[in-house]
C-alpha cells in the first residue's frame, strides 16, 4: 500500500457520517480504492516489455574508476514511471548517478541509459549482483516489480592490480641502459655474447682481437661482444596461507604481485624472457612470454583474480613444475614470506636440487609494524614485550637468510612498500656480474 492509498481511505472515513448505513459505507470504499488500486496496476508498464542490457568498462585498475550504463528499453505502448536499483557487490564502490529512490520516466519505445561509476576496493572480479524494477502505475497507487539474480544482466567487472611501482620504471630503464653500455665497453667476459667486428684502437684487449678475420682484412680486427639477451626468468608467486598475511593495508600477495609485474616489465625491457607462475598446493595461474609486446596486460588479467589460499604450500610441487618446464638454467624468483615454519620445512629439503639447475632469488614483503617496534624504546611493559617479538621475528629471519645463502640464494627482504624495487635492484646486480 502507497501513501496514496492511505490518502484515500482517510478522505473515505471522514465521509462515513453522511453514509446511511456505515458498513455500507465502508464497503463502497474500499471497494472504490481497490478499483482504483487495479486500475492503476493495470496501467502500469507490464514487466515483459522491459528489456535490459549493459555496456562500459570491463577492466579498471585498483584505485580507478570505472563507467558501466545499464540500457532500460521500455518496448510497450505506455509510458514507464519506475525506481530502479542497480546493485553490486560491495567491494565494487557503485555509485548510481540516478538514485534508486528517484522516480524515472521512459516515453514508449524509449531506452533508458543510467551510468553507475565504480570505484572498486578490492582487485579481482566484481559483479553485478541484482537488478530491480519498480514499475508504477499514473496514479501511484500500485505497482509491478521485477527483478534479483534472474532478470539481471551479467556484467563482470576485473580490477587489476594497483601498480603504483611503475613509477620506479624509469630510473631502473636508464640503469639497464648504463649496465648494457658498460657490458658492451669492456669487451669480453663472462655472460656475453658476439656482435660484431670493428678495427682494433689503443686500448682494446688483446685477447679479443680475431685472428682469422684480421688476416683476411689486412688489418687488425677486434670481437665486440654485448650482454646476453633472451636470459629466462621465473617468476613463482607464492599464494599459500603466508599470503594472506595483512602487511600494511593489503595482503602480502599484493605487493608480491606488485613486484612480479615491475620485474617482468624490466625484464622484458631487457630482452629476457619472462614465465609467471603462482601455486600453493595446486598451481593457480601460469603465463609465459610475459616479454612479448601486448603480453603484459594479459600478465595483469591473470593475476588480477589471485587470492590467498589458507593452505600450506607444497614446494615440492613447486621445485618439480620448475624442473619440469624450465630445463634451461634461468632465474627462478620466488616471491614468498621468510617464516622458517614454512620455509625450513618445505623449502630447504628441494632447495639444493632446484639451486643446481637454476639461479634462485627469494622475496619477501617484510612487515612495516616490525621496525616501527624496534625502532623507538618502549615505554610501557606491553610495549617491551612487542618489541622483544619483534626483534625475535628479526633474528629468526636473519638465521633463514643465512641458510638460503649457504645454498647460493640471493635473498631480498624489503618493507612492503619497497620490495618491488628492492626486487628490481637485485635482478640488475645480477644482471651487471653476469649472474643470471
Amino acid at each position: 500500500m502507497t501513501w496514496r492509498v492511505a490518502a484515500l481511505l482517510a478522505a473515505g472515513a471522514l465521509t462515513l457520517p453522511a453514509w446511511p448505513a456505515p458498513f455500507v459505507g465502508v464497503a463502497v470504499m474500499v471497494g472504490v480504492v481497490l478499483l482504483l488500486v487495479g486500475l492503476d496496476l493495470t496501467l502500469a508498464v507490464p514487466l515483459r516489455a522491459l528489456t535490459a542490457e549493459r555496456a562500459g568498462d570491463r577492466a579498471v585498475r585498483l584505485g580507478g574508476t570505472a563507467t558501466v550504463t545499464l540500457y532500460l528499453h521500455n518496448t510497450s505502448g505506455r509510458p514507464l514511471r519506475a525506481r530502479v536499483r542497480d546493485a553490486w557487490v560491495p567491494s565494487a564502490g557503485a555509485r548510481p548517478e540516478v538514485p534508486p529512490t528517484r522516480v524515472v520516466r521512459a516515453a514508449p519505445g524509449e531506452v533508458l541509459a543510467l551510468p553507475s561509476h565504480l570505484t572498486p576496493t578490492r582487485r579481482g572480479d566484481r559483479p553485478a549482483v541484482a537488478l530491480t524494477v519498480r514499475s508504477f502505475g499514473p496514479l501511484g497507487l500500485a505497482y509491478r516489480q521485477w527483478g534479483g539474480r534472474p532478470g539481471t544482466p551479467p556484467w563482470t567487472l576485473r580490477v587489476l592490480p594497483r601498480f603504483d611501482s611503475r613509477r620506479h620504471l624509469p630510473e631502473r630503464l636508464s640503469r639497464l641502459r648504463v649496465i648494457d653500455g658498460t657490458q658492451v665497453g669492456r669487451g669480453r667476459g663472462p655472460g656475453t655474447e658476439f656482435d660484431a667486428l670493428r678495427e682494433y684502437v689503443s686500448g682494446d684487449d688483446v685477447r679479443s682481437i680475431d685472428w682469422r678475420a684480421s688476416a683476411r682484412q689486412a688489418e687488425v680486427l677486434v670481437r665486440t661482444w654485448r650482454p646476453e639477451r633472451d636470459r629466462r626468468l621465473v617468476c613463482v608467486l607464492d599464494t599459500g596461507r603466508t599470503s594472506a598475511v595483512r602487511v600494511g593495508d593489503e595482503p602480502r600477495l599484493d605487493a608480491s604481485i606488485e613486484a612480479a609485474l615491475l620485474l617482468s616489465a624490466l625484464a622484458a625491457r631487457a630482452g629476457d624472457r619472462v614465465d609467471v607462475l603462482a601455486a600453493d598446493a595446486v598451481p593457480r595461474a601460469s603465463v609465459g612470454g610475459a616479454e612479448r609486446p601486448g603480453q603484459w596486460n594479459r600478465l595483469a588479467h591473470a593475476l588480477a583474480p589471485l587470492q590467498p589460499a589458507l593452505v600450506e604450500t607444497d614446494f615440492r610441487l613447486i621445485a618439480g613444475e620448475l624442473l619440469r618446464r624450465h630445463r634451461p638454467r634461468s632465474l627462478v624468483v620466488l616471491l614468498t614470506a621468510l617464516e622458517p615454519g614454512a620455509l625450513g620445512e618445505g623449502l630447504l629439503p628441494v632447495l639444493p636440487r632446484l639451486a643446481a639447475r637454476h639461479r634462485v632469488l627469494v622475496a619477501a614483503a617484510q612487515d612495516p609494524v616490525l621496525a616501527q617496534l624496534t625502532a623507538a624504546p618502549p615505554r610501557r611493559p606491553a610495549d617491551a614485550y612487542a618489541a622483544a617479538a619483534a626483534w625475535r621475528t628479526f633474528a629468526e629471519r636473519d638465521r633463514l637468510t643465512q641458510a638460503l645463502t649457504r645454498h647460493n640464494v640471493t635473498v631480498v627482504d624489503a618493507p612492503a612498500p619497497h620490495l618491488a624495487p628492492a626486487l628490481a635492484d637485485a635482478y640488475l646486480t645480477l644482471k651487471s656480474k653476469a649472474q643470471l
